[in-house]
């Protein structure tokens, strides 16, 4: 059974959406539940997720008051399998409270699918109230946030070094103007399963040009050849000390250029976006 075999982009995506909004329980004699609740406007990517398992589940709505809202409607998705709780737990995501505990898939993975999948649980895409394209992650996991930031760097070029912030001790990592776009680009590619809203914001991003008499940011710095020979050739620690480049972009780029180089796999098709 391929349940969750994160070399196929649609695992690598419900991966990262459930470590960011589902939730592993565990009870006495091995039962426990995974659960993933949604507004109920994003029910259709529950139903996709719904196909994706091959456990029996099901899908329950319910109406209450919140903080926000005297009558919100959300949708949850609820599997009690051990053997699909006992998969998700091996990749990574822990019983109980994981917010700040969770990090990057420890199987083989698709960096974008998972990292779309970051963002659409816990992360923003759009255009802000002065036209600008922003991209953005919430968590408060130090693992996931540096692996953002080098995933963010090795497409765009952009370094980011957030802190925690102190109100909540959690990281904001903001990218904005030509860095989303680029970003944007590589997350929801043509195909990609995503949230539809999210999805349509970042047609939105990706449609962006920079306004006349807007100043342009610097250039980037790109990756070339003889940059991919020593990341290639060396550690990653040694490959950024000669490059002058950090160690997680060192690896992340080795990870891109080493899955360039693989086969891809068949994949059955799929419904890709959902209301």
């Amino acid at each position: 059974m391929d349940f969750m075999d994160l070399r196929r982009p649609e695992y690598s995506y419900m991966f990262g959406f459930l470590q960011g909004d589902g939730h592993l329980a565990a009870d006495t004699r091995q039962r426990g539940r995974l659960s993933l609740e949604v507004g109920v406007r994003d029910r259709g990517l529950l139903e996709c997720f719904q196909r994706l398992c091959p456990y029996p589940s099901a899908i329950r709505e319910r109406t209450r008051a919140t903080n926000f809202s005297a009558e919100h409607t959300s949708a949850t998705w609820t599997v009690y399998a051990l053997e699909a709780r006992e998969t998700l737990r091996s990749l990574g995501m822990p019983y109980g409270k994981k917010s700040a505990s969770i990090g990057p898939p420890h199987d083989d993975h698709i960096a974008r699918d998972y990292v779309r999948g970051l963002v659409d649980a816990d992360g923003a895409v759009g255009i802000t109230a002065k036209g600008c394209p922003l991209l953005s992650l919430t968590t408060s996991s130090r693992a996931v946030s540096d692996y953002f930031c080098a995933y963010g760097l090795a497409v765009s070029g952009v370094p980011r070094h957030p802190g925690r912030n102190t109100r909540d001790g959690v990281f904001n990592i903001l990218y904005t103007s030509d860095p989303a776009v680029e970003i944007a680009c590589e997350l929801y590619y043509e195909g990609s399963l995503a949230l539809v809203r999210k999805a349509a914001k970042a047609e939105s991003v990706k449609a962006w040009e920079r306004p006349a008499g807007m100043r342009a940011r610097s250039a980037p710095r790109r990756w070339n050849d003889a940059d991919d020979g020593v990341v290639l050739s060396h550690p990653a620690d040694v490959a950024a000390r000669l490059l002058g480049r950090t160690v997680a972009s060192c690896t992340i780029r080795r990870w891109r250029l080493d899955k360039a180089g693989e086969p891809v796999e068949p994949t059955p098709p799929q419904p890709t976006l959902f209301s």
